[in-house]
């Protein structure tokens, strides 16, 4: 049993997880990782510079008076940014350069987009954790108080929150605490990357919707974890609801909600961009906004390959995780 590991988890079968079998799906996964980040940086070089626009005569219009450019100086700068080459060409190196992590640089500031992307990554991190901690605090809070209620009505009402809650828009979730909190109330500056106290309100607009679809599927998965036949019998040899709620169904009905981390933190980002344009903090999200609408393109396809690099990772963790938590997956990879 050298060779082999001795998973058991809660009160499953326990089951042999050979190194070998662990080494391949691992490096499956990766492949696929790498395959999928491949993918994301490929479509949005096609997309971004098969657009009709030129990132020459937009840089020059960030610097001046484009008439007043000489002929050769554009075509100077074309030859600088390979803008003068073939698209499989300009495709080769810019792929060759995104290896070595060379996004080249900012058409507006000038400044290169890796330096650019981790200036601002810190600010948005530190959002996307907060909101993603709200998120689970409230989404499992409800889902466990629903579940040990005996009112109907009141079980219902708390199930309904969820339905509501994500279904309410970002920016509008934003609006309402700024002007409860921080226009009336003056809790919470409105504005701004200082302290701690300017990360809150942020936080909480992005982990309202989150926390719903936490609340929605863990509920549903508690559902289906106590039609199981385990449970009947756990309850016929009295077992407390909250003993059997903490120890034997929360473990089991968080393994779906572990395979939606990666569309978690993707929509913690994709709401970044307009959190941080609410609140006016410095971000990714912010960072992208302004790509987007000065059409920095070497900027905006750094932000795309960030944002898949971003959700390929919280992926490929699940991905490694996932077989320690539920045997049945490694049954299925080693097949």
């Amino acid at each position: 049993m050298s060779n082999s590991l001795l998973i058991t988890p809660g009160n499953e079968v326990a089951t042999r997880f050979p190194l070998r079998q662990a080494s391949i799906y691992l490096l499956s996964r990766i492949g696929q990782a790498l395959l999928v980040l491949w993918a994301a940086f490929s479509v949005s070089f096609v997309i971004l510079y098969a657009l009709p626009s030129d990132p020459v005569s937009i840089m020059l219009n960030q610097q001046g008076e484009p008439s007043a450019v000489d002929q050769l100086q554009v075509d100077a700068l074309r030859a600088e940014y390979h803008l003068d080459q073939p698209l499989p060409v300009q495709y080769g190196i810019a792929l060759w350069k995104a290896l070595q992590l060379d996004f080249g640089h900012s058409i507006q500031s000038g400044e290169p987009v890796v330096q650019a992307l981790a200036q601002a990554l810190p600010a948005t991190a530190a959002l996307t954790f907060l909101a993603l901690g709200f998120a689970l605090l409230a989404g499992i809070a409800l889902a466990l108080t629903a579940s040990l209620v005996k009112r109907d009505w009141l079980r219902n009402a708390l199930l309904g929150i969820p339905s509501v809650a994500v279904s309410l828009p970002t920016f509008w979730i934003g609006l309402l605490l700024l002007q409860g909190f921080s226009f009336s109330w003056h809790w919470f500056p409105a504005m701004g990357n200082q302290g701690f106290s300017a990360l809150v309100l942020p936080a909480l607009t992005l982990a309202i919707p989150t926390a719903a679809v936490i609340a929605q599927v863990l509920t549903r998965s508690l559902q289906a974890v106590r039609a199981q036949p385990f449970v009947e019998v756990l309850i016929a040899k009295g077992l407390s609801p909250r003993r059997l709620l903490f120890v034997h169904l929360l473990h089991n009905a968080a393994i779906p909600l572990l395979s939606l981390s990666g569309v978690i933190v993707g929509n913690l980002l994709a709401g970044s961009v307009v959190t941080e344009t609410v609140f006016s903090r410095e971000g990714v999200g912010r960072l992208a906004q302004g790509a987007v609408s000065g059409q920095d393109i070497p900027l905006v396809q750094g932000v795309v390959v960030l944002a898949a690099l971003i959700f390929i990772s919280v992926n490929l963790l699940v991905d490694v995780l996932y077989p320690l938590l539920d045997p049945r997956i490694q049954g299925r990879s080693g097949k």
